[in-house]
């Protein structure tokens, strides 16, 4: 098994404030730095898009639900890794066939090492497809 990667900048975006300060200490006890978000929006207007490593989202939120973030990050920053996560299993048949190879998705509850171990998957792919490591200041 190699290294996981130098802590992330990881975004997470829940309308739901338990779940979202229970991911926040989750990506933090595995050293990563988390900007947490209550909706799509809010993280879309942070301004925070430029300096995340991975993107966490719930799928079923009011207003901008997670697969148009989702979207809306793939336009911006394609090499960004999106993992989604949803209480609501039937709602993936929302999921664009040709992007469901492209997000990993889990369901509520999941498993909180699942989590991390795909966090440092996904960050550790896209930084080997960009060329060089990203050194965070840790």
């Amino acid at each position: 098994m190699t290294e996981p990667p130098p802590g992330a900048i990881v975004a997470v975006v829940d309308d739901d404030p338990s779940i979202q300060q229970s991911l926040e200490y989750l990506l933090e006890s595995a050293d990563h730095d988390v900007l947490a978000f209550g909706s799509a929006r809010a993280m879309l207007e942070s301004g925070c898009l430029a300096k995340i490593d991975c993107l966490i989202s719930d799928i079923d939120m009011p207003g901008m639900d997670g697969f148009d973030l989702s979207q809306a990050v793939r336009d911006a920053r394609p090499e960004v890794p999106i993992i989604l996560i949803t209480g609501h299993p039937e709602l993936l048949h929302r999921l664009p066939p040709m992007d469901a190879g492209r997000h990993v998705v889990f369901r509520k509850p999941f498993d909180g090492q699942d989590l991390l171990t795909a966090v440092e998957d996904a960050v550790r792919d896209s930084r080997l497809r960009a060329g060089a490591p990203r050194d965070n200041g840790k």
